[in-house]
């Protein structure tokens, strides 16, 4: 009997975390903006941290509530979630270019994360120590955003790269006007307007991520499964589904775009690197986040190390190698990476481990 409720309660959780989300991360973007920053400011620090933000306030409060399996789950198995689906279908799918500097640089940052969780995790929690390099890492990470912003406004030492095409597949028309994003004029009344929507959009967030956390442990509860295969599944899957709608140019997701297209923070050809820059964050960011939260060393169960972190390395090399040997990008690496998720997948709901 309390299952549907429980179902719904997600469902709402959803709505709300994403309106909350894009509100929140738009608003801010137009704040730096009106404050004066340079927009490679802005696409380098607001814009990059604004699409990991629902996976960060998860985390926050899940930490906070000391439901530590759904704090990692969410960074870790967010990340696999983002490489393996959301990238994956936007290499078969989209017309992705990309800067292939950027593209190995990010690649390899992600790789080096993964490798300092993996080393820093070998007795079950994550010390302090791998907490101070994975917050270096994001600093890191922050620097070579506003690096590559820098050099994308004024066009300095870029190599662009694309998907190479397969026989018989044609180059879709090219939206002059997805190329930049329009900011509001300054005016005193925009400034508040958009304050507010920060305060609005981050309490329509936490709102919806409390009913998230709250309907997974519920859920866990009810069925007697443990937590970190929910947060592998449901939590994972429903913080990428507004990506996948971007991705999926589909009837039933209409509305969702029209809201999305207001709220829109980066142009839509830059969607595949904002699910990579995500897939950083998860891991460099959200996850010390919820250490420092936690208040103590942040117990790693045993499927994170087993499964996340073996499954993110991999993607993270099918995407790396072929721009770095070939210099191209082809569309069986979305394929191999939509495998790897789907073989992800089914070790967690057949073969689950410890959560936490």
């Amino acid at each position: 009997m309390l299952l549907l409720p429980t179902l719904l309660l997600y469902a709402l959780g959803l709505l709300l975390t994403g309106i909350g989300s894009r509100l929140a991360s738009r608003c801010a973007t137009w704040c730096g903006a009106l404050c004066g920053l340079p927009m490679w400011m802005v696409g380098g620090t607001l814009v990059a941290v604004c699409t990991a933000l629902p996976q960060l306030v998860l985390a926050f409060l899940a930490a906070g509530m000391s439901v530590t399996a759904l704090a990692v789950g969410t960074a870790l198995a967010g990340a696999v979630t983002q490489l393996g689906l959301v990238l994956a279908l936007c290499l078969l799918r989209c017309n992705v270019t990309v800067d292939r500097g950027e593209l190995l640089r990010k690649c390899a940052l992600l790789l080096v994360a993964c490798g300092v969780v993996a080393l820093f995790v070998r007795d079950g929690t994550l010390s302090y120590t791998g907490t101070g390099l994975l917050m270096g890492l994001f600093v890191l990470f922050v620097m070579q955003s506003i690096a590559y912003q820098y050099r994308f406004a004024f066009r300095e030492g870029l190599e662009l790269i694309t998907v190479q095409k397969e026989k018989g597949e044609k180059t879709p028309p090219e939206d002059p006007s997805g190329r930049t994003v329009l900011f509001p004029a300054m005016s005193i009344r925009t400034s508040l307007r958009n304050l507010a929507g920060v305060v609005g959009g981050m309490a329509v967030l936490c709102v919806g991520a409390w009913a998230l956390l709250n309907s997974a442990v519920a859920l866990a509860n009810l069925t007697g499964t443990i937590q970190a295969q929910w947060a592998a599944t449901l939590i994972s899957f429903g913080l990428c589904l507004p990506l996948l709608v971007e991705v999926f140019d589909h009837p039933l997701g209409s509305a969702w775009k029209r809201f999305a297209e207001k709220c829109r923070i980066y142009p839509p050809q830059a969607l595949p690197m904002q699910v990579l820059n995500s897939a950083i964050l998860s891991i460099t960011l959200v996850l010390p986040v919820s250490s420092l939260m936690y208040r103590r060393r942040l117990p790693v169960g045993e499927q994170f190390r087993q499964y996340d972190i073996p499954f993110c390395v991999l993607m993270a090399l099918i995407l790396l190698l072929p721009p770095l040997v070939k210099k191209r990008l082809y569309r069986w690496q979305g394929r191999v990476c939509l495998i790897l998720y789907i073989m992800y997948l089914a070790a967690v709901l057949i073969m689950p481990r410890a959560g936490a």
